[in-house]
């Protein structure tokens, strides 16, 4: 009686395993084929802008 129940349990705990890994590798295909959303959006004026933490950086740089 016990050799049935060791089996179910190591059954079950192989069965927890084989889906814990299948779901991991299913999670790291669905995140390799989402673009990010970085690529996603189109880049739109110069790039550069001076804003108020460069100008900062441009006056404490003088001497």
């Amino acid at each position: 009686m016990k050799d049935r129940k060791q089996d179910r349990q190591v059954s079950a705990r192989r069965d927890f395993l084989k889906l814990t890994a299948l779901g991991v590798a299913a999670v790291g295909t669905a995140a390799a084929l989402k673009p990010s959303a970085a690529e996603a959006s189109e880049p739109t004026g110069s790039g550069y802008r001076e804003t108020a933490h460069v100008r900062t950086y441009y006056d404490t740089a003088r001497f």
